[in-house]
This record gives C-alpha cells, sequence and structure tokens, in this order.
C-alpha cells in the first residue's frame, strides 16, 4: 500500500476572519498536512491556536518563514503578499494568495476552481484567489455561459459587512445598539476606513465598496469586471457592476442581468444547466417563495441560484438572483479547493 503523500503548510494572516476559516476548512476536509506552520503579524505572534486537537504557536511572518514550506496560503492584505509572497516562491513554496495583489498579474493565474480550474497548472509560483463577489458570479454563470453563450452581465452586489474586516462587524453591531437607544451613531470604518467620510452601516445601505477611481466606478466594482473578463478568458465581455455594502454579517447577495448569445432559451434550459453544474445548488420555485438569502447560504460552501426570469423585453435577456458565504466560497473554501488541485494534479511545480 503506497503511504499518503503530506505537504507542509502555511497560513499567513492565521488570526483573521479568513484564515481561520482556512484552518477549519483545513481540518474538516483531512488536507494532506504534515506541518502547518501559521504565521501573522507580530501583534498576534505568540497567540496559540488549536489545529487537529494539536497547540500551535503563530509566528511573526517573515521571508525565512517559509524554509520547506510546499503550499502557502496568504490572507492578510495585499500589501503582505507583496512583500512575502514572492520570498516564499523563493524558497519552493507554491502561493494561493487571497488579496488583491497579484490577481490582474498577467502571469499569475486568477482561479474559480468550477470555472478554470486547468488555468492553476500556468502559475509561477502565485495563483490569485478572486475577490469574493466575482467569485460566486462567475461560478453561478459559469454553466450558462458554457451552454448558450455569454455577451454581457449588468450586476448589482448586496455584501455583508464580514467583508470589510471584524471592525466593521464590530461597528455594525454597535451602531444598532445605539439606532435602538436612539443614541447618536459613530462611523469610524465604513464605507472605507482609509476614506475621508465615514457613514453608519447600520439599518442604511452605502452604494461605496473600496475607494473610488478616476472613472466613478469604486475599486470592488472594478475588481469585479476586470476580474470576471480575466477568468472566463473573454476580454470582449460586458461587464458592468454596482456595489452596496447592506447591514447584515455574513454572504454577498448578488442582482444579475446577462444576455445569452443564443435565441430562444428558457427559464427551464437554465434550470438544468444550473442544475448539473458543480458546487451550484438550485433553490427557485415561486410556488413555494423557494429562493436563496443571505441567512440560508451562511457557513455552507456552495453558490446557490434563484429567482431565474427571462427579461421581458428583450429574448437573450435573464434575470438571477446569486447568494453565497462570502468568507467561505468568497475565500476561504476557494482558497483551500484551489491547493486541493494542485496536489490532486500533480500541479506544485507548474
Amino acid at each position: 500500500m503506497t503511504e499518503k503523500k503530506v505537504y507542509n503548510v502555511a497560513i499567513v494572516g492565521a488570526t483573521g476572519a479568513v484564515g481561520q476559516k482556512i484552518m477549519k476548512i483545513l481540518e474538516e476536509k483531512e488536507f494532506p498536512i504534515n506541518k502547518l506552520k501559521l504565521l501573522s503579524s507580530i501583534n498576534s505572534a505568540g497567540k496559540e491556536l488549536v489545529f487537529n486537537g494539536k497547540t500551535i504557536i503563530v509566528e511573526e511572518a517573515k521571508p525565512e518563514s517559509f524554509e520547506g514550506i510546499d503550499i502557502a496560503l496568504f490572507s492578510a492584505g495585499g500589501s503582505v503578499s507583496k512583500q512575502l509572497a514572492p520570498e516564499a516562491v523563493k524558497r519552493g513554496a507554491v502561493v494561493v494568495d487571497n488579496t488583491s495583489a497579484y490577481r490582474m498579474a498577467e502571469n499569475v493565474p486568477l482561479v474559480v476552481p468550477e470555472v478554470n480550474n486547468e488555468d492553476i497548472q500556468k502559475h509561477n509560483g502565485i495563483i490569485a484567489n478572486p475577490n469574493c463577489s466575482t467569485i460566486q458570479m462567475v461560478a453561478g454563470l459559469k454553466p450558462i455561459k458554457d451552454a448558450y453563450g455569454l455577451s454581457r452581465i449588468i450586476v448589482s452586489t448586496y455584501q455583508a459587512v464580514s467583508g470589510a474586516g471584524v471592525n466593521a462587524v464590530n461597528e455594525l453591531e454597535n451602531q444598532s445598539q445605539q439606532f435602538l437607544n436612539n443614541e447618536e451613531l459613530e462611523a469610524n470604518i465604513l464605507p472605507v476606513k482609509g476614506d475621508k467620510k465615514h457613514y453608519p452601516i447600520a439599518f442604511n445601505a452605502l452604494p461605496q465598496i473600496d475607494v473610488f477611481q478616476d472613472n466613478g466606478y469604486t475599486f470592488e466594482e472594478m475588481k469585479m469586471i476586470n476580474e470576471t473578463k480575466k477568468i472566463m478568458h473573454d476580454p470582449e465581455l460586458s461587464v458592468i457592476a454596482t456595489c452596496v455594502r447592506l447591514p447584515f454579517f455574513t454572504s454577498h447577495a448578488e442582482s444579475v442581468y446577462i444576455e445569452v448569445d443564443k435565441e430562444g432559451v428558457t427559464v427551464e434550459d437554465v434550470w438544468k444547466e444550473l442544475r448539473n453544474a458543480e458546487g451550484i445548488i438550485l433553490e427557485d420555485d415561486p410556488s413555494t417563495q423557494s429562493y436563496p438569502t443571505p441567512l440560508s447560504a451562511a457557513n455552507k460552501e456552495e453558490v446557490f441560484v434563484g429567482r431565474v426570469r427571462k427579461d421581458l423585453d428583450n429574448d437573450k435577456g435573464f434575470h438571477l438572483w446569486i447568494v453565497s458565504d462570502n468568507l467561505l466560497k468568497g475565500a476561504a473554501w476557494n482558497t483551500v479547493q484551489i491547493a486541493q488541485s494542485l496536489i490532486k494534479n500533480n500541479w506544485l511545480q507548474g
């Protein structure tokens, strides 16, 4: 009997929300780990975390931390990835990066395994995990594109506060209590901590996620536009996005309008493709009020699709509602899926 191969794995940003989810998934999926190294900023170094019943001390992430590491899973912010990902690669590790640092780099695959898994083998040491809102949308649209072609996407997102980090989650909790107490709402985080003005998120909707660009779109919106074209290998695909933050904690929801290439496609045709698609769950029955919601999708790995309707004026137009847990499929689970595929297909060496 051949002994199962095991790997040395590092998690950068291990104490953060996504890092914690990655740890949990690696444990649940029985990822073939020989040694797990947990890395963080100097502020979190020294903390003790438990993995598979064993206590691991979190270390400060440094270039030499990656000696002997096979796979490094990064989720500690773009500046950390830019500084340390090349150092990890230099020492022989393959990096799966969950930040925006390398997503649009020409020589870095941007991967959602259900959509473009084969791109992983083209890596030069770094593979990028897409933006959370992009991941669930392209996963939901991939089976439709394969069957009927796709020429246009117009998406409006309804994004959970957890996408902005734990401080934003805490701010929503505090503001909600302040609102119920008829107190003034203190806003210091959203829509963007480093921007000039801040607005309350409790009982509110903020049509700004990330900073504004010169063209009037936010960086989040441009990420969705550019990443979708790259993942789908279709630079001519028409994509436009409006990204909105809403006051709930987990899962992003999206209202998506698409135009297919083929004529005469029915709602039943779209349902059939979605039912047969990997990682997709169709919840769509108006007669029983069946459709996905952020709460129902929370803590689940799949992408949920519902409210599929044919446009009333355009035969090739369809409307869909796509929901997924932004910390799982939108971040941690997609990251681990990429790592699993690296091993399964013997793509660690590129």
